[in-house]
């Protein structure tokens, strides 16, 4: 059973920046694929990036595109969202989550393992 811990959300301003941090615990973590979510109220749950465990290969949302980068520390048990220019639509809570599968999913359904999420807030 693998445990993840969000950390690093708060308020920031437009054009801002935060990273936010999941750290993984119970499993070996270094054999998952990671991915980061955000669902804002009233909304369906986002996908916002994933990285693979073996190749490090990315995916990003449409929405994150050439502002947000993730990345993965695996003997710290720990990937990062790095958010740049970031804009109050991006006000969401964020989780990240841990898929045991050798594909870079996209949609919430085939992940394994979530965090409780972490509140990001942009004001305008």
């Amino acid at each position: 059973q693998v445990q993840l811990v969000e950390s690093g959300g708060g308020l920031v301003q437009a054009g801002g920046s935060l990273r936010l941090s999941c750290t993984a615990s119970g499993g070996t973590f270094s054999i998952y694929n990671m991915g980061w979510f955000r669902q804002a109220p009233g909304k369906e749950r986002e996908f916002i990036a994933a990285i693979s465990w073996i190749t490090t290969t990315t995916s990003y949302g449409d929405s994150v595109k050439g502002r947000f980068t993730i990345s993965r520390d695996n003997a710290k048990n720990t990937v990062y969202l790095q958010m740049n220019s970031l804009k109050p639509e991006d006000t969401a809570v964020y989780f990240c989550a841990a898929d045991r599968s050798n594909l870079l999913r996209t949609t919430p359904g085939p992940y394994d393992y979530w965090g409780q999420g972490t509140q990001v807030t942009v004001s305008s």
